[in-house]
């Protein structure tokens, strides 16, 4: 399945604080920090204290990143209002279901120490149908509550969002946050995000670093006297995703921020955009990841996420 995704963002960006509309009407920042594997204590505080400075006003954690009292800690230390501040966590598979779900977003506010969080996400698809819509009718419970303001999904294939938009929730997913790079691009779940008014997310941008030594990647860098890592976050903002960057070094945040005074040009984007090959470099969630395949007991080798996701 081929798209056409290098079609113009669908927001103007301007700079550190350019924003999309979600569908439920409330801004996101288009580029966050991520702290996955950021341990938690100064290393994850220092790296949240480092983008709020660099001008960041999108923070993304979770429960299973167990770094979320640093993230509440360092926004405290910022000064910065909270509500000028954009804060993701998500539910783990372990807390899915109902009851479980509203009582592991009041653990995860505790830790944050905040009233509320603007994004809730259902980490992991893994738990199985009946549990993932009890999580999501929590999810909307906790949106009537005022403790969350959007919710979304993270790592669903396109049969989930199936699953799930065919419950007809009162409130729809605004976001579904993947695994996305441009040697994992997914057409099919962009095409479906698209058509259904969902915002995709892109964690993993920049591939763990696995490709930054990439020949086609470096030359475009060197074309735009950027660095391959500012190419990565740049194409992905130029496809209309919001953009998640993972760094606790502060240079390197600093230098995944300074993405808006150029544009790729579209002879750039069509040269990245053709270098799918379906290669995960996330470790446990990612729908291709070992946990998926060794949970479903696929032994095949999978060629493409959509030959995957026919049969899951």
């Amino acid at each position: 399945m081929s798209i056409n995704l290098s079609t113009k963002a669908p927001i103007e960006l301007q700079g550190l604080q350019s924003t999309r509309t979600l569908v439920d009407g409330r801004p996101i920042p288009v580029l966050g920090l991520g702290v996955y594997q950021s341990t938690a204590g100064s290393e994850a505080e220092n790296a949240v204290l480092w983008a709020l400075q660099a001008g960041y006003r999108h923070i993304d954690t979770a429960t299973a990143y167990e770094n979320e009292e640093s993230v509440g800690d360092a926004i405290r230390m910022s000064g910065i209002p909270r509500e000028d501040i954009f804060v993701t966590t998500k539910l783990t598979e372990d807390d899915q279901g109902y009851e479980s779900a509203i009582a592991a977003l009041e653990l995860s506010l505790k830790k944050l120490g905040l009233d509320y969080v603007d994004l809730y996400l259902i980490h992991s698809p893994l738990c199985g149908s009946e549990s993932r819509w009890e999580s999501w009718k929590a999810f909307q419970e906790l949106v009537k509550q005022g403790k969350v303001k959007s919710i979304g999904v993270s790592n669903y294939g396109v049969r989930h969002l199936e699953e799930l938009l065919g419950n007809n929730p009162e409130i729809p997913p605004a976001v579904n946050q993947i695994e996305l790079h441009p040697w994992l691009i997914r057409p099919d779940i962009i095409q479906y995000c698209r058509e259904n008014n969902i915002a995709v997310e892109a964690y993993s941008p920049l591939c763990q670093a696995i490709k930054l030594k990439d020949t086609k990647v470096k030359a475009i860098a060197d074309k735009y006297n950027k660095s391959p890592a500012q190419v990565l976050i740049r194409w992905s903002l130029q496809n209309g995703n919001i953009v998640i960057p993972k760094s606790a070094k502060k240079e390197r945040i600093e230098e995944n921020a300074d993405v808006f005074d150029f544009n790729l040009a579209n002879e750039d984007m069509a040269i990245l955009d053709a270098m799918n090959e379906g290669f995960v470099c996330g470790e446990c969630l990612s729908p291709l990841s070992p946990l998926h395949l060794r949970a479903l007991s696929i032994q095949a080798n999978l060629h493409t996420l959509s030959h995957f996701q026919t049969h899951w």
